[in-house]
């Protein structure tokens, strides 16, 4: 491990245009994708994640996905060095940030930072290129309909991969793709620059500004942001309130805010198994009622 550390020091001497030598390395724990380190020499530190070296694209997508959020200027983000291989790892440097949990006044102002992000838009929903969500791939080749971009490239993908892993939908299922336009008749939603995997375990705070980390980037609907936010918890009324003052919801977002989190029930399902199928045929049920 010692020469991959090496390797990492020189890419990031050559980053910063500044010799750095490592004089310490702490492991972080938190993550259940990479392995994170923190690199010292005394006078500046840096976050450093691994992987096999497969996964260098996963990594190249987060640097540009950081990149893309804070070209908004908005929502803080860490900011990426350097990336690539040293030896048989991949690995990402970035900017280490001394990040303490969120409290109300950093979640209120997350929520108006948020909503000025969503405000970034192109002319097509999807990205650039191909990114992750968790370890499972996330298919983003461009679309100008959101409802094709959703049928094809987010819940059919999860759909097909449930199936492979021993849950298929069946006809509920195939039924709900078929009449996801009832879930959009009267709204119609630009394509907002999203980070895209928003849980409370990739949000901090540095003296009281919030700060959001690895993102799974695209631009879509900006209710699939706020709709994650719900999924686990973790953010209080005030930052509902301040993104609600900033940006209104449309009144449907009570109901799409299911579909929308359909698809990381069924990634939970896809990585992890257990009790999130049966949770995703609850959510699949539940969007079925409101069609009859």
């Amino acid at each position: 491990m010692d020469r991959i550390w090496t390797t990492v020091a020189q890419h990031i001497s050559e980053a910063s245009g500044d010799s750095f030598v490592a004089r310490s390395q702490r492991t972080v724990g938190g993550g259940c994708i990479n392995r994170a380190t923190v690199l010292d020499n005394g006078k500046r530190r840096y976050f450093v994640k691994l992987n096999d070296a497969a996964r260098l694209s996963m990594f190249e997508a987060e640097a540009e996905g950081l990149k893309d959020i804070a070209r908004t200027r908005s929502v803080r983000v860490p900011e990426p060095l350097c990336w690539g291989v040293a030896h048989d790892q991949a690995f990402i440097v970035l900017e280490y940030l001394d990040l303490a949990d969120t409290d109300s006044l950093s979640l209120e102002k997350l929520g108006t930072h948020l909503a000025q992000m969503h405000r970034a838009t192109r002319d097509q929903f999807g990205w650039r290129m191909d990114n992750t969500i968790g370890s499972t791939p996330q298919i983003n080749s461009p679309a100008s309909d959101w409802l094709t971009f959703w049928r094809q490239r987010r819940l059919g993908y999860q759909l097909t991969l449930a199936a492979r892993n021993g849950h298929p939908f069946g006809d509920k299922g195939e039924r709900l793709m078929a009449e996801l336009n009832e879930f959009f008749r009267d709204y119609h939603p630009a394509p907002s620059l999203l980070h895209g995997d928003l849980w409370s375990g990739n949000i901090g705070a540095t003296e009281q500004r919030p700060v959001i980390f690895d993102p799974a980037v695209y631009y879509g609907d900006r209710e699939a942001d706020l709709a994650m936010t719900e999924l686990f918890g973790g953010f209080s009324a005030r930052f509902y309130q301040a993104y609600r003052e900033a940006w209104p919801l449309d009144p449907g977002y009570k109901t799409r805010k299911t579909l929308y989190n359909l698809y990381h029930i069924l990634n939970h399902f896809n990585l992890f198994g257990g009790g999130y199928g049966a949770q995703a045929e609850r959510m699949i049920d539940s969007l079925l009622s409101e069609l009859r």
